[in-house]
């Protein structure tokens, strides 16, 4: 076999198949095992370097190339004494363009990292819900009234003892018991902070 860019038998039967008008199929088969077996090798030696060691994408690349090589074969020039430049140039564009459709695109992600995340379970945070509010039936109307206000209505101390129609002192006393309260309540049912 010849060295790549040199004239020899591979060479010489790759020039007798590009150039021509309307390849048969059997000159077909010829012309594209004539490119595989001159150009493969160092076509795939080139593009590793520029796939950055990426052997699947280079695999890819070159595959691609050699496409282009038979669909342009009766454009090639059958004078020339090697086709890597030609097929170089193809090479290196289609890297280029692969990069920049993978910058427009966002990243793939495998399924491995996804199922490794963890998922909100919905079933946990409506046995949460269940529990805060059986532990609210068990205290007190008053402490359930005060924390109503300042928790769940988010309104400030004074507010809630202008609403509930109490001192603010008294106010701030029930929500510390409250607190206690539920936080005891809480417990009871295996809930803790």
């Amino acid at each position: 076999m010849a060295a790549p860019g040199t004239a020899g038998p591979a060479t010489g039967g790759l020039r007798r198949l590009v150039r021509r008008p309307r390849p048969a199929p059997a000159d077909d088969e010829r012309l594209v095992a004539e490119l595989y077996r001159e150009y493969h090798r160092p076509l795939l030696s080139f593009v590793l370097r520029l796939t950055a060691g990426d052997r699947q994408w280079a695999e890819d690349v070159v595959q691609e190339t050699m496409i282009r090589a038979w669909r342009s074969a009766d454009r090639l020039d059958s004078r020339s004494a090697s086709l890597m430049p030609w097929l170089a140039t193809v090479a290196r564009r289609i890297v280029i363009d692969n990069r920049r459709h993978r910058e427009v695109r966002p990243p793939e992600v495998g399924d491995g990292a996804l199922e490794n995340l963890p998922m909100a379970d919905e079933m946990d945070g409506l046995l949460r819900k269940v529990v805060v509010a059986d532990a609210l039936r068990a205290l007190s109307a008053p402490h359930r009234e005060v924390l109503t206000e300042t928790v769940l209505r988010d309104r400030t101390v004074n507010q809630a003892a202008e609403v509930l129609g109490i001192p603010v002192g008294t106010v701030k006393s029930r929500v510390y018991y409250a607190l206690r309260a539920l936080r005891v309540a809480l417990e009871e049912r295996g809930v803790t902070a």
